[in-house]
């Protein structure tokens, strides 16, 4: 079988659930006795080929155009077509993201194809692929597999695999491979603006290595900075459950679950948060989870890796103090 993964990248800078998607399709591999080919779309890219190259697939397709340059649905799904039907592959791989939500399933469509998204997981039964995506805002799971002929569409969650079990290319580097598109003008029906841009005090949650998240446990918008003092002896990120940022007393790019980010960081310490499932889908592919809860009915200690019963006003300022002493010894 012939695996393409499509990576993102985004004002110059790599999508890091482009990797936890290689992850995937490098366990898929393994499982299947497939072949990886990567690919990168846009323009300026052989630094960003390169790269690509040193991680363990068989070759990198890199897609170059005029017209690929700024992001749009139309072309991406022109150029990416082309070279579907040339590389002719059985599985093409995507980030569940936000740019991916918009052309992929028109690019799928296109070639009459259909598409699972977001999936969490996959299962390889006697050569068949089953994909595991979530539904009811996590309450549930589905098995997925495919009709018809190949290729097959899919992509994965953010934090379904991690990057950091990446393999690298067992020679040192892939041979990268410039695929050539034909795109014009006519065939972009629409100008892409200015870009999106958050509030300066915005921050990708998705990006950080340690977030420590507050819940109803936390009682009053007074006793955050006793939250935020830890994340930042930390050197993490904070972060709450819907009920905060609904009451304001967090801004809601703070929100982790099913209406908020979806995060997978190293480690996940989470503070007064019972552990609904509309928050646990959020979180769950993080590392490790530390869970301190008074209640030790809560339901967060059911996917902890650590779980503390104990009152958190009493551990927060404990731990702060002795992170701070063993930064100053």
């Amino acid at each position: 079988m012939k695996i393409l993964v499509i990576t993102e990248l985004r004002q110059g800078k790599w999508n890091n659930a482009s990797f936890e998607t290689l992850a995937a399709a490098q366990q898929i591999a393994k499982d299947t006795s497939s072949t990886i080919s990567a690919l990168v779309i846009g323009k300026g890219l052989p630094a960003f080929a390169d790269e690509l190259a040193t991680k363990n697939v068989a070759e990198v397709l890199r897609v170059e155009h005029d017209l690929l340059d700024a992001y749009t649905p139309d072309g991406y799904c022109v150029a990416l077509s082309q070279v579907i039907t040339a590389a002719k592959p059985d599985l093409v791989l995507f980030p569940h993201t936000y740019q991916v939500r918009d052309f992929a399933p028109k690019l799928a469509a296109s070639l009459g194809k259909g598409m699972i998204g977001d999936c969490i997981g996959y299962r390889n039964e006697s050569g068949k692929l089953v994909f595991v995506r979530q539904m009811f805002q996590g309450k549930t799971a589905a098995d997925v597999t495919f009709q018809g002929a190949a290729p097959w569409f899919a992509s994965f969650q953010s934090g379904a695999f991690r990057a950091d079990l990446l393999a690298a290319h067992p020679s040192g580097k892939a041979p990268v491979n410039a695929i050539a598109v034909t795109l014009s003008p006519e065939q972009i029906r629409t100008k892409p603006l200015d870009l999106f841009k958050e509030a300066k005090s915005a921050v990708d949650l998705t990006q950080a290595p340690l977030i420590v998240a507050i819940g109803r446990g936390i009682k009053a918008p007074e006793n955050i900075p006793q939250a935020e003092a830890l994340a930042k002896a930390l050197g993490g990120e904070i972060a709450a459950s819907r009920p905060i940022c609904d009451e304001g007393w967090l801004p809601m790019e703070r929100q982790i679950g099913s209406s908020g980010q979806t995060v997978a960081p190293k480690l996940y310490l989470a503070l007064g948060i019972s552990g609904a499932i509309q928050h646990v889908v959020g979180m769950k592919g993080a590392r490790t989870i530390v869970a301190i809860n008074k209640d030790s009915n809560a339901p967060i200690f059911e996917i902890a890796d650590y779980g503390v019963v104990a009152d958190i006003f009493e551990i927060m300022p404990a731990l702060t103090e002795a992170l701070e002493k063993s930064k100053s010894s």
